[in-house]
């Protein structure tokens, strides 16, 4: 299987053991991806002003994007993107300089910015806009443009997203047999 892993400047992507990354992908510079991970048709990662962390059986499902916010004067560090373990990111999300720690659902076409933290076990509705810098905690849905927080989740949505994950563990298990 053939898929795109481009060095930029100094850096090459770095893959972990079983990741599946489809051949219409695109994989930028200065990203790493964790075990189990996989990467669908169309996903652009961009780590080229700054890093790219994808976790352990995380997905990136088809048409999202990935990218990142330069070091400057006034953010030294920049903005990564950081993507924790069993993390499913819904077809045409974007998701730029952000942290997102584990077992988060980002809903189709979510929109989460610069310096935005998305807490643990958090769904987030298709079609949202998480602002720069905004805070979404642990444990609740959030939906809407902006981004709020509307209930805490249940206990079988809790379970969905570890579920979520291995689903996709699973799929792409299939996919690299072939």
């Amino acid at each position: 299987m053939t898929f795109a892993l481009r060095h930029y400047q100094n850096h090459t992507p770095q893959l972990a053991d079983n990741v599946y990354i489809d051949i219409t992908a695109v994989i930028i510079g200065k990203v790493n991806i964790g075990t189990d991970s996989s990467l669908w048709p169309l996903v652009v990662a961009r780590g080229d002003v700054n890093h790219i962390h994808i976790g352990q059986r995380s997905n990136i499902q088809d048409g999202s994007i990935l990218h990142v916010s330069r070091v400057s004067t006034t953010n030294p560090d920049g903005y990564p993107l950081i993507i924790g373990n069993d993390v499913t990111v819904g077809h045409k999300a974007m998701l730029h300089g952000c942290k997102i720690e584990d077992r988060v659902l980002v809903g189709m076409g979510t929109i989460i910015l610069d310096g935005a933290i998305i807490e643990h076990d958090v769904i987030i509705g298709a079609g949202s806009l998480v602002p720069p810098k905004k805070r979404l905690c642990s444990g609740f849905l959030y939906i809407g443009s902006p981004v709020k927080q509307i209930r805490p989740l249940t206990e079988q949505e809790l379970m969905s997203l570890t579920q979520s994950a291995t689903n996709y563990v699973q799929l792409k298990d299939e996919y690299l047999s072939q």
